[in-house]
């Protein structure tokens, strides 16, 4: 019965990447539902983590928050390594943070082997204060041959989206997926990452 077939779990590495105050940990706390309404410009690195299920496979999601900011970005790439999916996040009102994206790919080019990107254009909710258009950001999302989509922390636009196609696009590459544990039966999903306790 279907209930009863083993349900496997992968364990993925996702990094946010971007200038600082773009918006990463907003999006990032809004993907995992954590409703913590203080903010402060992430220091150094922090990290969450979100299960999600796709062909019964569960996906252990550990998700990077890096620091945007210069003096933190030896540290914030060293965490590149071993990653398997990107989120690069820049913030529609602020064109340094577009122009940066550039820098960022080359960060990510050089410490990712075949790893999955998406592109955030981030604080649509700002059309008043838009600088950067949505075609400029397909462009260059068109550029570099990866997903792109333009979000809303604040209004929660497109970010559940955003990152399905990511972990779908991993997925399909399950093959470089490290295995969290055996298995699991179906029945034990009602316990809150069951599968992947350490």
């Amino acid at each position: 019965m279907a209930h009863s077939q083993p349900l496997k779990c992968l364990s993925v590495k996702l990094v946010m990447a971007g200038d600082s105050w773009v918006g990463k940990t907003s999006i990032l706390r809004r993907y995992t539902g954590d409703s913590d309404p203080s903010l402060i410009s992430t220091i150094g690195i922090d990290f969450r983590i979100k299960t999600v299920t796709i062909d019964e496979t569960m996906l252990k999601l550990q998700i990077w928050d890096t620091a945007g900011q210069e003096r933190f970005h030896t540290l914030s790439v060293s965490y590149f390594r071993g990653a398997h999916g990107f989120v690069l996040v820049y913030d529609i009102t602020n064109s340094d943070s577009f122009k940066n994206v550039e820098y960022w790919m080359k960060d990510i080019q050089k410490k990712g082997d075949d790893v999955e990107i998406i592109l955030l254009g981030n604080k649509c909710d700002k059309e008043d204060v838009r600088v950067i258009s949505k075609e400029k950001g397909e462009k260059l999302a068109w550029e570099y041959g990866i997903p792109f989509f333009e979000t809303s922390a604040k209004n929660n636009i497109n970010i559940d989206q955003a990152f399905s196609v990511l972990v779908e696009g991993i997925f399909g590459k399950k093959a470089s997926l490290q295995l969290a544990t055996n298995v699991v039966t179906l029945r034990e999903r009602k316990r809150k990452d069951a599968c992947c306790n350490t």
